[in-house]
């Protein structure tokens, strides 16, 4: 198997292809974002020539029909209508083109009307430039900002008579056509450089070649970019060179005659390639098998090795981004469809936050990687000898496994607990205890009884790390200011918020002077701090706390954690918190083709110490055992033994405070706070959450207005 990848993808510079890959990537991935933007550019610079064109005939109507009669009169057509058909077409069309609405059809009708006006009036470059452009929209349609884009598959599966019909045409041009249109602006571009630098003079038609353009460029850079346009060579370099030489050329006054509309045409091949019939494609598919292995997922060799990666969460996730690379099948299960950002999981809990802005599918992310299969299903059991995993929709074998499990609510033995104290791990958790909050803000305003009010207006958060001081300050805020002026039968600022800790003080990983100020700023939002207060029952209306009864409907866990069963499923010994012990590589100390990382395992690599249940740190853990299986499977033998580098502690209390630990810095309050939400937002995935996440921080920072106030589950526990 080794062998089969050292021949096959890293034979002599695995780096350097690794660098290669992620370059090629990045680059087409700048290309596709930026694509849509030169699309719709295009087709705007079309539509205003086209309205300014139609405005100044309707602002001198009877000049539009002189120059009918006189200057371009059509043989088919009287002056009048042939005005009204050229002001039409312009009109509409322009408008069309501008929305992206029925692109095709219009482009068409602009094409025409440009060519009669090629070969019956004054031929132009700006025409043939502007023609090439409308037939190209015609062909492959327009981008993603068109209407056509947004209404197309609606449209074809309406009652719309040939609706289906000419949809499916116009997506077979676009797949089949568009490259050889690609192909024909080539050779059309080649020759027209020849004709500039006068080796094909015979061609010299002013009305098929735009040649006039060319002409302020050196014969010998023609001659040299016309070879590549016809062999198809580095098509986004040649674009993007000649379209420098014509803003040159233009901006130093040696091509007055230039339009925007022509650069836009030259950037087709920056934005969509080369097209049929040349050498880019065939680099590109010798890429795609060698180095990008972009391809289906049912041509993957089963020689690949197969790894599988259990776990769907930062750990799991990190690695499996890092090896969707490399020529190897990837199989990734997890019991949920979507990644999940637990750190911004009590967000969600106290209405800041939609489920839908801290998690992303996990599918979306691997869309265009062939060798990555998601599967949805809850691990039950791992064969070592056979090397198969169990989960609920049947099994798969490995060759190499990552378990990367994460963990769950730990009641240290009082499971009993559990139903009265919810945690606060999973989405179904964050909607229940929105769900259990809001409600007993509403059950309190239908209540005559005091004493039930004060009751219901009770919270209690039972642990005091950033789980637990994040929960406390985040419902504090919801009661003071985003449910303020909407009940009636009470202040829902006058809500008692408890947390009880067990320990000396808050945030216990902290510096002792941190914590001090995350308690005060506790205090400062009317939240009570019971430290050193031990939680010795929890039952259905209250919590006791030490000797202490605290009646309360809301009881919220945030006081430990429980490793994964991974360990059962190992048939390994675990330690106390059911973690896996793990080599210095990460890896089941038996056996060397399973890792295990996260919160599923307690790795000695943080200066002899354990590894904090991080995501930092499953993503760190995750990057090295990709890196470690890239160096294994190449033959290169295991990278140095893993080791953690903390990048901090943060946690924040409210709108205006945190703090963050950096060893040598330590800060807090505003400048904390603001550095707190820049990290969470960057370690969000996916470009969407991290908006909408950012948005809703502005919304409700500024109105004071928590908008995702939605009670969705039926029972209060």
């Amino acid at each position: 198997m080794e062998d089969v990848i050292k021949a096959d993808f890293l034979s002599k510079n695995p780096a350097l292809r690794v660098a290669g890959r992620v370059w090629i990537k990045g680059f087409k991935a700048a290309i596709s974002l930026s694509r849509p933007f030169w699309d719709f550019l295009a087709r705007f610079v079309l539509a205003q020539a086209l309205l300014a064109s139609a405005f100044v005939k309707l602002s001198d109507w009877q000049t539009a029909i002189a120059l009918a009669t006189f200057e371009y009169p059509v043989p088919f057509m009287s002056p009048v209508m042939a005005a009204q058909t050229g002001l039409a077409i312009e009109l509409i069309g322009g408008i069309l083109l501008l929305l992206g609405l029925m692109t095709r059809g219009a482009s068409l009708a602009v094409a025409i009307l440009l060519a009669v006006s090629q070969f019956h009036y004054i031929p132009t470059d700006y025409n043939l430039f502007a023609i090439a452009l409308l037939s190209w929209f015609f062909v492959h349609g327009a981008g993603a900002f068109s209407i056509d884009r947004v209404i197309g598959k609606g449209v074809a599966d309406s009652a719309l008579p040939l609706a289906a019909q000419l949809y499916a045409f116009g997506q077979m041009m676009t797949v089949y056509l568009s490259p050889w249109l690609l192909f024909i602006f080539r050779l059309w571009l080649a020759i027209t450089m020849l004709i500039s630098a006068e080796i094909l003079p015979g061609f010299a038609n002013a009305m098929l070649y735009p040649s006039g353009s060319f002409a302020p460029i050196l014969p010998a850079i023609l001659i040299g970019l016309a070879a590549f346009a016809f062999l198809g060579i580095a098509g986004s370099v040649f674009a993007v060179t000649l379209a420098l030489l014509l803003t040159g050329t233009d901006f130093m006054g040696f091509n007055p005659s230039l339009t925007f509309a022509s650069i836009l045409m030259i950037l087709v091949f920056l934005f969509h390639g080369s097209g049929q019939i040349s050498v880019d494609r065939v680099i590109g598919h010798w890429l795609e098998r060698n180095l990008l292995f972009d391809r289906k997922h049912n041509a993957v060799p089963d020689s690949w090795p197969h790894i599988v990666i259990i776990g769907g969460g930062f750990g799991g996730l990190s690695c499996a981004m890092k090896l969707k690379g490399m020529p190897v099948r990837i199989t990734l299960i997890d019991r949920n469809n979507f990644h999940l950002f637990q750190p911004l999981l009590y967000q969600v809990a106290t209405a800041g936050l939609s489920p839908s802005d801290v998690a992303i599918p996990i599918r979306s992310l691997f869309r265009n990687d062939r060798n990555v299969r998601i599967l949805l299903g809850e691990v039950s059991a791992i064969d070592r000898d056979a090397q198969t995993v169990t989960y609920n929709g049947g099994s798969t074998s490995y060759d190499h496994l990552v378990v990367a499990t994460g963990a769950t609510h730990s009641y240290f033995g009082k499971d009993e607990w559990a139903p009265f104290a919810p945690g606060l791990k999973r989405v179904e958790d964050a909607i229940n205890v929105r769900g259990q909050v809001l409600r007993a803000f509403e059950e309190a305003e239908a209540s005559n009884d005091p004493e039930q009010v004060k009751r219901l207006l009770t919270f209690v958060i039972v642990g005091g790390g950033p789980t637990g001081v994040e929960l406390a300050g985040a419902i504090a805020e919801l009661a003071r200011f985003g449910l303020a002026d909407e009940y009636r039968n009470f202040d829902p600022a006058n809500a008692r918020v408890i947390l009880v800790q067990s320990g000396p003080r808050v945030l216990l990983p902290f510096p002792e002077s941190l914590s001090e100020n995350a308690a005060q700023s506790l205090r400062d939002l009317g939240v009570e701090l019971l430290l050193g207060g031990r939680v010795t029952d929890i039952q259905d209306g209250y919590v006791q706390v030490g000797e202490d009864r605290i009646d309360t409907e809301t009881v919220l866990w945030a006081a430990g954690v429980a490793a994964s069963p991974a360990g059962k499923w190992l048939s390994v010994e675990t330690d106390r918190a059911g973690r896996v012990p793990t080599d210095e590589y990460c890896r089941l100390q038996d056996n060397p083709n399973i890792y295990v990382i996260g919160d599923t395992a307690s790795t000695n690599a943080w200066d002899g110490n354990a590894v904090p249940g991080l995501a930092p740190a499953a993503k760190q853990a995750g990057l090295y055992v990709a890196s470690a299986l890239r160096q294994q499977l190449s033959g290169q033998g295991l990278p140095p033994a893993y080791r953690y580098k903390h990048q901090g502690n943060l946690a924040t209390i409210g709108r205006k405070a945190a703090v963050a630990d950096f060893g040598k810095v330590k800060f807090s309050g505003t400048l904390a706070w603001w550095f707190w939400g820049i990290v969470h937002v960057g370690f969000l995935v996916g470009v969407r959450n991290r908006a909408t996440v950012l948005i809703n921080w502005i919304w409700n920072y500024f109105t004071l207005r928590m908008g995702i106030r939605l009670i969705t589950n039926d029972e209060r526990k």
